[in-house]
């Protein structure tokens, strides 16, 4: 379509002249005739519903900062008297802390099984980028031989290590491996499946056969979920374990048992459910880039999306995976879904868009142009449109971030039964998962929680986004202990048992999710499956993890504990104390760093922050595993940028640091970040001429003017300089 006579039909409508003409183009071309709507009432209700709810949003906007603005100047009045019962008294009396609400039970329905009643890994991936999103999607289903092999959860080095070719002793460790996670998550009667030659089915029971001709069955026989192929030498058998299930894919005649097992790979259910990202892990700053992402989130919901590229030298063409077929132990049919449950992250209630505009060509939130596009096209999900189904209940999952508070959460609720009203949806179709990733709605969670219990499906500690947001609510407090001792401090333990135990009290388990947050690091895989188990333990019936990779390994952690026992545990479990969260991780003595101390942490904040925006701004890559200063892949995107430049501007507010030091550090680190990404052709350095690199302009303005940013986000400024650079 030529966008020229889009923009003349626009103009002509009246109302649609304030609409993109690249947003138009879209929904009138590849949405909206899909649907039964009638498009002139679609865009003439869209419209009028971002203009009805608008000063609403910047209304809330306001709150925030005048909230912001009282609690700098308390903070600066009572800097080093400040006690837990002090700051709380203040906080209720400028209304930042409601009345602790009575916890109520939420009624959200029609959730799917893999947000209510299944327990497991999830994914969060930037929808922008089509591989990565079908890679996530397709991350139901991972081989735990491949995720072992290429982790170093097996030794990496001396006669284990991976090599070029493939290495018979690492093949070996990884079959033992697994042969040791499968007696212990499906034992048998007696033996074990490291002995097993073959498998079959009879009577509707798992059968195990021994070399000396002896038989035997699952400890359990109920673990017995399915195979496929013939019951007497099935190609595959399915278990199921705490509701996960687990497919052994079975040597057959004629094949290779050079791994010296019956068992040729091991298919492990991951992913139970994707987060697509609209808003931290992308770069999405006009029109064009924010197509983009809708025409990716459009092709995951038709089932059409494909993406084809290179890799060791092949062509390869990725698309979404087709449902998984069995039969069950009475030789019924079995389908199982092929891919994770899809839920999509709009932005928050900050960021504006020139999606739509008001009369005088202002930007209008994004926000509510997201949650109005992306469940127009997961109903087409509901209407059956697609190749496969997203969701079997009926549902639209939005995960909302960075809300503040009840009283945004509400506004939200409004926002979504505003949406099902204009596109056609029964009342709650649109589900919300709540980040609790912000001290207001951390203090006043069940109260969040309320405001949205007939639609909430899940709530997600997000502890990047929430130790910035720390920082930068209690900046004139003082300064802030390092960045590395943050973690262990009393409130952030406070705030992650506190999500648990509200969540138990109102009535989570079996309906919603209680999830914790990310793995940074991709590679330590080794250290995750020591770690990360504890979410599991916690209490979380899902958590974020880095990759498919990651997926399949912390998926056994799932297997080792059943979540929803442990949570009948926890019914009388009271959350921590708000005085708990109220503990401001400061300095003792402000004086007590040497100066060795504070240019090594300058320099890993520094580094940190180049590394992260020189990718955002110049390439447009908003969220991608970054070498640390040591070298050590983390996983960065916007929310550990905010901790980062947060964190330099609270010691820049009391004197730790000057602002000679962190330019001086700034600019050193600059050279470190140039040489780390020296393998990339489209690279730009920035040390030759840092004056004239955009991305240093934009992470030396992150720091300088972070005091100033709302909240301390970081979405403003690399939205301004991403749109210079490509402007450039």
């Amino acid at each position: 379509m030529d966008l020229s006579v889009v923009s003349d039909k626009a103009a002509s409508q009246g109302l649609l002249a304030r609409v993109n003409p690249e947003l138009f183009e879209f929904l009138e071309t590849y949405v909206l005739p899909q649907t039964n709507l009638n498009a002139d009432e679609f865009w003439a209700g869209f419209v009028q519903l971002i203009d009805d709810l608008t000063p609403e949003n910047r209304r809330l906007l306001a709150v925030r900062d005048d909230l912001q603005a009282r609690i700098d100047q308390w903070c600066q009045e009572n800097q080093g008297n400040i006690t837990p019962d002090a700051y709380k008294t203040f906080l209720q009396e400028i209304g930042y802390l409601q009345p602790q609400a009575m916890p109520e039970p939420i009624t959200t329905e029609n959730n799917d099984a893999e947000i209510a009643t299944m327990a497991g890994p999830q994914l969060v991936v930037p929808v922008k980028n089509a591989r990565f999103a079908l890679n996530a999607a397709n991350a139901r289903w991972g081989s735990l031989y491949d995720a072992l092999y290429g982790s170093d959860i097996i030794a990496t080095e001396g006669e284990l290590a991976a090599g070029k070719g493939y290495n018979p002793a690492r093949g070996q460790a990884v079959v033992a491996y697994c042969q040791q996670f499968l007696d212990e998550s499906f034992p048998l009667n007696k033996g074990s499946h490291a002995d097993v030659n073959h498998y079959s089915v009879f009577s509707s029971h798992l059968v195990a056969y021994f070399a000396d001709g002896k038989t035997t069955g699952l400890a359990n026989p109920a673990q017995f979920a399915g195979f496929e192929g013939d019951a007497n030498a099935p190609e595959s058998v399915l278990l199921r374990n705490n509701g996960l299930h687990v497919e052994l894919e079975l040597v057959t005649s004629g094949q290779s048992t050079e791994r010296g097992s019956v068992i040729s790979d091991i298919h492990m259910e991951a992913a139970l459910t994707t987060i697509m990202d609209c808003e931290d892990s992308i770069a999405a700053v006009d029109a064009e880039d924010k197509v983009e992402v809708y025409k990716n989130w459009l092709g995951l919901m038709l089932g059409t999306l494909e993406d084809t590229f290179q890799k060791n030298g092949e062509t390869l063409t990725r698309r979404l995976n087709a449902d998984k077929s069995f039969l069950s132990p009475m030789g019924e049919e079995l389908t199982l879904p092929g891919r994770s449950l899809m839920l999509v992250r709009n932005v928050g209630l900050l960021t504006t868009s020139e999606l739509i505009t008001d009369a005088a060509g202002n930007e209008l939130p994004e926000g509510i142009v997201d949650a109005v596009v992306t469940a127009l096209i997961g109903k087409l999900d509901l209407d059956g449109k697609g190749q496969c189904r997203n969701s079997r209940t009926g549902s639209i999952y939005i995960v909302k971030p960075k809300l503040h508070g009840p009283e945004e959460v509400r506004f939200t609720c409004e926002l979504f039964s505003r949406v099902e009203q204009l596109i056609g949806l029964p009342k709650n179709t649109l589900k919300i998962g709540i980040m609790d990733e912000e001290r207001r709605t951390s203090l006043n969670l069940t109260a969040c929680i309320l405001a949205a219990r007939d639609r909430v499906f899940f709530i997600n500690t997000g502890f990047l986004d929430r130790t910035g947001d720390e920082i930068h609510t209690s900046m004139m407090a003082g300064p802030f202990m390092p960045k590395g001792s943050l973690k262990g401090e009393t409130w952030l333990q406070s705030y992650e048992q506190r999500n648990v135990a509200i969540g138990v009290q109102c009535g989570f388990p079996g309906r919603a999710q209680i999830g914790k947050g990310m793995w940074a690091m991709p590679d330590a895989m080794a250290e995750m499956m020591k770690q990360k188990i504890g979410h599991v333990n916690a209490g979380a019936t899902t958590a974020w993890v880095p990759s498919p990779t990651a997926a399949t390994l912390h998926a056994m952690h799932y297997h080792k504990v059943d979540v929803f026992a442990l949570l009948e545990g926890k019914c009388d479990e009271q959350p921590a104390p708000v005085t708990d969260l109220l503990q401001l991780p400061l300095l003792a003595e402000p004086g007590s760093l040497s100066a060795e101390q504070i240019e090594r942490e300058l320099e890993n904040n520094c580094q940190g922050i180049l590394g992260y925006v020189v990718r955002w701004i110049d390439q447009g890559v908003g969220c991608s595993k970054v070498p640390d200063i040591n070298g050590l892949g983390l996983m960065e995107d916007r929310a550990t940028l905010r901790i980062s430049s947060q964190h330099i501007a609270n010691w820049l507010t009391h004197g730790i640091c000057t602002s000679e030091q962190v330019q001086t550090v700034l600019a050193r680190m600059a050279a470190v970040v140039d040489e780390q990404n020296a393998g990339d052709p489209s690279y730009d350095a920035m040390a030759p001429n840092v004056e004239n690199s955009i991305a240093y302009q934009a992470a030396r303005a992150l720091i300088f003017e972070g005091r100033q940013q709302p909240n301390g986000y970081t979405e403003p400024l690399l939205h301004r300089y991403r749109r210079l650079k490509k402007s450039a």
